[in-house]
């Protein structure tokens, strides 16, 4: 039995005992849906990301927006602590750790499958410790041992994000012959690391890195050419969200697009990527977005031969 709304011969002159639910099973990463590209909500519990910086930056408002796009049918919600555009500022990890892991453990007791997103090993331990089940690390190249080791450890899904140096310095990184055949053989040599540490393969999820250390016709091309990427044999995750290089595409009276203006370039993109494979999006709009993956699955299931 669900709940329990009152104790057996309570009458009009006594209060019927609290409601009683039973909890949720917690949720698994085995248990995520299939057939469709999954779709993460992009949770930002900081004063200063690009987008929504400081929109949900203490624990009741993050919570609060987490569960939305939770019931709005998010797979996966993503819980960073520190803003990773160009230019930000490093927040140290007993920071980032008290700014998500009361919203990390309030969205898991709701039945949300949380991946924290951290450069910091010590902060995804302890994210792991609240019950996040995934770690999305953007430090690419530069990825902490202590971080390879912990997925060694924990067995946990491990997203492997591209990037060339950090905040400050990415953006002066960003030259390529061939970005995507650089960025494939890149992440090898990440990935590499990773299997020479016991890590799986299985674990691995590998996300091109738009945006960090890559400039926007770079970002295009990449977005062009996953093929060297889904070569490397595992899940391809595709976040474009709102970032710069949409914002330049979409330019009204000489001025580029605001984050909030570039939701439905956004959508296109996760229709497109979707159907070219892409094994999840991270996005901050999750019901447009979750729409465009059931399209793009719905087109797929009807091509000839399906």
């Amino acid at each position: 039995m669900d709940s329990l709304a009152a104790a057996p011969g309570t009458g009009p002159n006594t209060s019927p005992l609290p409601v009683i639910r039973a909890p949720r099973k917690p949720a698994a990463f085995a248990d995520l849906p299939t057939g469709r590209a999954l779709v993460m909500g992009i949770l930002n519990v900081t004063p200063d990301s690009f987008s929504d910086g400081g929109r949900h930056a203490d624990a009741d408002t993050a919570i609060a927006h987490g569960l939305r796009m939770f019931y709005a049918g998010a797979d996966i919600i993503d819980v960073g602590g520190e803003s990773t555009r160009p230019g930000a500022e490093e927040v140290a990890p007993d920071q980032e750790q008290a700014r998500i892991l009361p919203v990390i453990s309030a969205l898991v007791k709701a039945g949300a499958l949380v991946s924290v997103d951290t450069t910091h090993a010590s902060t995804a331990r302890a994210a792991l410790a609240a019950g996040a089940a995934i770690i999305n690390d953007v430090s690419g190249l530069t990825v902490e041992p202590d971080m390879i080791t912990l997925v060694a450890e924990s067995g946990v899904p491990y997203i492997l994000t591209h990037r060339r140096g950090d905040a400050a310095t990415m953006d002066s990184l960003a030259h390529y012959d061939d970005v995507a055949a650089e960025v494939a053989a890149e992440l090898t040599g990440v990935r590499d690391k990773l299997f020479a540490a016991g890590v799986a393969a299985e674990q691995i999820i590998v996300d091109p890195g738009l945006g960090f250390a890559k400039n926007d016709a770079q970002n295009w091309e990449l977005l062009a050419n996953l093929g060297p990427l889904k070569e490397l044999g595992h899940p391809v995750l595709v976040a474009a969200s709102r970032k710069r290089f949409l914002g330049s595409l979409l330019v009204s009276a000489g001025k580029a697009a605001q984050p909030l203006e570039r939701d439905g370039a956004t959508a296109a993109i996760t229709a497109i990527a979707a159907a070219n494979g892409a094994w999840g999006v991270r996005v901050h709009d999750v019901p447009a977005n979750l729409d465009a993956v059931k399209v793009a699955a719905r087109l797929a299931a009807a091509a000839p031969g399906a």
